[in-house]
């Protein structure tokens, strides 16, 4: 997971080739060697004003309606509304930016935080991105400036990548920036500055000394990335932040080093996951399987087929947390918790089917598993008969 600063793609009045084709090289070669790589790319603003010529294109329009009109219909470049234009205008152009530096197609992907905090829409947007990548397609992935309030706000897309590389499991989170990495007082004040090289824990002096935002062209900052290594290493994702400007540190990604920095992850990606599910809020449905089922989850740590499904109890979508259950003397005893890839209602027509059968009996599938076993976390002891 790849995300580009604007700093990187903006130039005077639009977007800029200059850093950006050595970044698209860097790109093109490790997918090239068999890295599967998503793109989160800024510059949707910078490249709409380059569109509307800074808005004079819009004056210029208007210049020959009465003054009071005139001032009255001027948008303000730094509303809100105005951004958002802009970033719709901008979008088309960053696609195509990217584009000119890979011969696999480039495919768009606007994203909202709605869509990662909405379950089923997160399950949606992951099965959109993995089917993406398993066509040999480039992610180049925004958020959804033209209606998303926050991230213009707050200028998130560090944090959106964090979103991102979660959502899709990523093996590493790498952050381009114009600057050599994180350092111990902001380098651009201070020439005394000192690189830090490893960051084994976010201490809250370190996130003082991030600061904020170090170009005028971008809205994020050294901070916005503390917070988004953070969320990633809390998932078992390793961050790495990256002078994008520099064709040594591109040159070293490509050859598994680093000139930059990086931030290890706290624990490991599965005790994340699993402590994540443990902690869940209690689940609204629960699935009966019988004895073979529990036996293959708990002691092979198996994911739960169809065949091994008795009944189905409660309401629940696709991609909410469900309860597994097993019946002893008669009794329902909880063996473990995980995320449904089917709604109760297509877990009924699926009691007993083999995976292969799935399709027939709802007309689509969305995977061989009802729930798969990195969703899946046992909440018993692992003795199931």
């Amino acid at each position: 997971m790849i995300k580009v600063g604007s700093s990187l793609v903006a130039g005077d009045g639009g977007l800029s080739t200059r850093h950006a084709s050595a970044i698209g090289l860097a790109v093109a070669r490790l997918i090239a060697s068999g890295h599967e790589v998503l793109l989160v790319s800024s510059g949707a603003v910078a490249a709409g004003r380059a569109v509307l010529g800074s808005g004079l294109a819009f004056c210029l329009a208007r210049q020959n309606e009465p003054a009071n009109t005139r001032q009255k219909a001027r948008p303000d470049p730094k509303a809100l509304p105005a951004r958002q234009a802009l970033a719709a205008l901008g979008q088309a152009g960053v696609v195509a930016l990217w584009q000119r530096f890979f011969d696999q197609p480039v495919a768009q992907v606007l994203l909202t935080h709605d869509d990662l905090r909405n379950r089923r829409r997160y399950l949606n947007a992951r099965a959109t991105l993995r089917g993406l990548l398993a066509l040999g397609a480039v992610p180049v992935i925004n958020e959804n400036d033209t209606v998303a309030v926050d991230e213009l706000k707050l200028g998130d897309n560090d944090n959106l990548a964090a979103h991102v590389a979660i959502l899709m499991q990523a093996d590493l989170l790498v952050l381009l920036s114009d600057v050599d990495g994180l350092f111990d007082r902001d380098p651009r004040r201070d020439s005394t500055a000192q690189p830090i090289l490893r960051v084994r824990r976010i201490t809250p002096a370190l996130r003082a000394a991030a600061g904020g935002a170090g170009s005028g062209v971008g809205t994020g900052g050294m901070a916005t990335k503390l917070e988004a290594a953070a969320r990633a290493g809390e998932a078992g994702i390793t961050t790495l932040v990256i002078n994008g400007t520099s064709y040594a540190a591109l040159d070293a990604l490509q050859n598994d080093r680093l000139i930059g920095t990086r931030f290890d992850h706290p624990r490991s990606r599965v005790a994340a996951r699993k402590t994540w599910l443990k902690n869940l809020p209690p689940a609204a449905g629960r699935l009966l399987i019988d004895a073979g089922a529990a036996k293959a989850i708990a002691q092979r740590g198996a994911s739960l087929l169809p065949r091994g499904l008795v009944a189905v109890h409660g309401e629940f979508a696709r991609g909410d947390a469900v309860q597994l259950v097993q019946l002893k003397r008669g009794v329902e005893v909880p063996l473990a918790r995980g995320l449904c890839q089917y709604s109760a209602g297509e877990c009924s027509r699926l009691i007993g089917a083999r995976s292969d059968e799935i399709g027939t009996r709802l007309g689509f599938a969305y995977t061989p598993e009802l729930v798969h076993r990195d969703d899946l976390v046992l909440i018993a002891a692992r003795s199931a008969t």
